[in-house]
């Protein structure tokens, strides 16, 4: 054996579990496994976890807020916008230094695989090839999987198609779409149903931008469910943010969310920029803006979180934690329960990983040493906290390590130097 993890409290809720790993990957996991020789590390019952996966980012439009200009109303479509604005002014090594850079966050905090929607409908593909350039330098520490998104719309954007189909030929991975984008509802019915033909006849996995408005009537989603199950594509297919189901009626929602299941389509909400895009036109009472994330679940769809943006033209703010995404949506879903706020956990972990299709992801013999010492002991408790990342390994190898959140406190009629540790 090469290291063995000791006393270690796991995300399903055992404790004092050791893990043992041998070749990047993990051997054997129990309690006091009779391993001797290997370099031990103590948990000290803190949490060990698979990493934080982030089902849905932009890593072309990253670290670029300001450029050219700041998105004055902080909304979508002047976002939108300003991306457009931006694309003409881009350079290969820009991009691929902010990525890479973004990178190194998101490792720091323990995030070691990214689905990116890379922006297609540039003729050059210069963000394609940028972030391909990304892809191959980070494959050690981190898996980074590409969507060939048409941010202008495949249909409204000239040779987006074209260029679409450029770009999976380059080695993106995944078939991207932006629906309600497009210059009618019934242009957004027959991009999705190109989209999912052609990604059917590729092979490919597909993951759209589906329904990012707060019209009740944007039902691209209905339609995705369609082709999902008429195509046969049933867990290969994403819907991304669907934040008009949060002005649908309920009855249609009662109807929609059995289709969606039984499509096999998975969702991924974004809450951190669900709640700041959306309902921008309201006053009072005001929408949240994110989807239905409990009745999703209660249906059986899975649902995960993303990030989506980090100081880019949508939303200024932002650094990589999965964790801030997680107690954000726990929040903003009221999802304050005890197996809720687990299931929080689930969506920036367990889920994007199996909605990613991520080989050997898990804590389980044979699965990769892809692992997370938290300071903490409980997944809700990380949610709580934003626990430390004390250590993050990668195939078994350390890659960063961070100090447990301790104070030194100095008060008045108490010892000195009082050790604790932050809320515990």
């Amino acid at each position: 054996m090469d290291l063995v993890i000791r006393n270690a409290s796991l995300p399903d809720g055992r404790r004092a579990i050791d893990i043992a790993i041998e070749g990047g990957r993990i051997a054997a996991v129990g309690p006091a496994l009779p391993v001797t020789g290997a370099q031990e590390i103590d948990a000290a019952g803190d949490l060990v976890t698979p990493p934080f996966v982030d089902a849905h980012f932009h890593m072309d439009a990253t670290l670029s807020y300001g450029l050219p200009r700041v998105n004055a109303s902080g909304t979508l479509l002047e976002g939108i916008a300003l991306w457009g604005e931006l694309k003409p002014q881009l350079t290969q090594d820009a991009l691929v230094q902010r990525a890479l850079q973004y990178c190194d966050w998101a490792v720091a905090r323990g995030l070691l695989a990214i689905r990116s929607h890379v922006d297609i409908c540039d003729p050059r593909l210069l963000a394609v090839e940028a972030l391909l350039d990304v892809k191959r330098q980070v494959a050690p520490y981190l898996d980074l999987q590409l969507v060939a998104f048409p941010q202008d719309g495949i249909l409204r954007s000239p040779g987006a198609f074209d260029n679409l189909k450029r770009s999976i030929a380059m080695g993106v991975d995944v078939v991207g779409g932006i629906p309600h984008f497009e210059r009618s509802m019934a242009d957004g019915a027959e991009s999705v149903r190109l989209l999912c033909e052609f990604a059917c006849e590729q092979g490919l996995m597909v993951d759209m931008h589906c329904d990012e408005s707060d019209d009740p009537l944007s039902r691209h989603i209905e339609t995705l469910a369609f082709h999902s199950q008429r195509l046969g594509m049933q867990g290969r297919v994403t819907g991304s943010h669907l934040t008009s189901m949060h002005s649908m009626d309920n009855y249609y929602v009662s109807k929609l969310l059995p289709l969606i299941r039984e499509a096999g389509v998975a969702a991924i909400a974004n809450p951190l920029i669900n709640i700041t895009l959306q309902a921008r036109h309201d006053t009072y009472p005001k929408r949240r803006g994110m989807t239905r994330v409990p009745e999703m679940l209660a249906a059986g769809i899975p649902v995960a979180f993303g990030h989506d943006c980090v100081m880019d033209p949508w939303y200024s703010l932002g650094s990589g934690d999965m964790l801030e995404v997680a107690h954000m949506g726990l929040h903003v879903a009221q999802m304050t329960g005890q197996q809720a706020m687990h299931d929080c956990f689930l969506a920036v972990t367990e889920t994007p990983a199996r909605i990613l299709g991520l080989d050997g992801y898990g804590i389980a013999p044979g699965c990769h040493a892809d692992l997370l010492i938290l300071d903490c002991s409980s997944t809700v408790e990380a949610l709580r906290l934003r626990a430390a990342r004390r250590l993050v390994l990668r195939r078994g190898k350390i890659v960063s390590e961070a100090p447990r959140a301790q104070s030194r406190l100095h008060l008045p009629g108490r010892p000195d130097s009082v050790n604790f540790r932050l809320g515990r």
